[in-house]
């Protein structure tokens, strides 16, 4: 037994007699972008095809959705956007068109903000403002007359810029000429917003008009708002911002 135990150490320790091959000349011969696989995480990767082996791709290399990430104050970090709230009021303006009746390109248009719908009517968020922007938009390439009702009579100069726009009412004239109004309301839904837009009759108050459209959440998150709009407080004459 001690002589068979001998000649076993000999033999283990002789060079070229290893008992394993050394895998690392076989990666060193391997051509170039070729990889070795381990072949219990091969395995375990084939019983499950539908795992994840790189960003963006699955095992067998197709291209798969990217992920979509939203924080709690609404900012969007993820790959850019295919869509934004234009492609989707775009959408709308069309059917608003296609089922218009007595609005022409003789008749004035307003344009106003869409409220929350389980509110008082006279709330809204950074969508609501977005999408009222976006319509007028919309609504000027199909030559439709629209009123900027926010418009003043002069240009306010300031240390923060010069502006012609206001939302202060006494800034504003009392008499505009606006036959026609599109309005809307928005639904929070799970997955994003319902959005009902109507266009509506100043006088009659007919609808003459309407179109509803679903923004998914990731669309309408992708809406950041501006450092003045943000929650802020007062604390010991000090004003706090909050951050992301």
């Amino acid at each position: 037994m001690k002589k068979l135990a001998i000649i076993l150490a000999i033999v283990a320790s002789a060079p070229g007699c290893s008992m394993l091959p050394d895998v690392s000349l076989f990666s060193q011969n391997a051509p170039q972008g070729d990889r070795i696989v381990n072949v219990d995480n091969a395995a375990e990767n084939v019983s499950k095809p539908n795992a994840l082996v790189d960003e963006g791709t699955d095992n067998f290399g197709a291209i798969v959705r990217p992920k979509t990430h939203s924080t709690v104050n609404g900012a969007y970090k993820s790959r850019p956007l295919a869509k934004n709230i234009g492609d989707y009021v775009r959408n709308m303006a069309q059917d608003l068109v296609a089922n218009m009746e007595y609005v022409t390109e003789r008749t004035p248009v307003a344009v106003t903000h869409f409220s929350l719908i389980d509110s008082s009517l006279k709330e809204t968020n950074l969508l609501g403002h977005q999408m009222a922007e976006s319509f007028a938009h919309e609504f000027h390439k199909f030559r439709m007359p629209v009123v900027e009702f926010k418009s003043t009579q002069f240009i306010r100069v300031t240390e923060q810029g010069d502006f012609v726009l206001s939302r202060d009412f006494l800034d504003l004239t009392s008499s505009t000429p606006i036959q026609y109004v599109l309005t809307g309301t928005m639904t929070k839904h799970q997955g994003g917003f319902i959005v009902n837009a109507r266009m509506l009759g100043m006088e009659s108050s007919v609808i003459v008009a309407s179109a509803q459209m679903f923004i998914p959440y990731y669309v309408v998150d992708a809406l950041i708002p501006s450092e003045s709009s943000r929650q802020s407080e007062v604390v010991d004459g000090v004003r706090l911002i909050r951050g992301e």
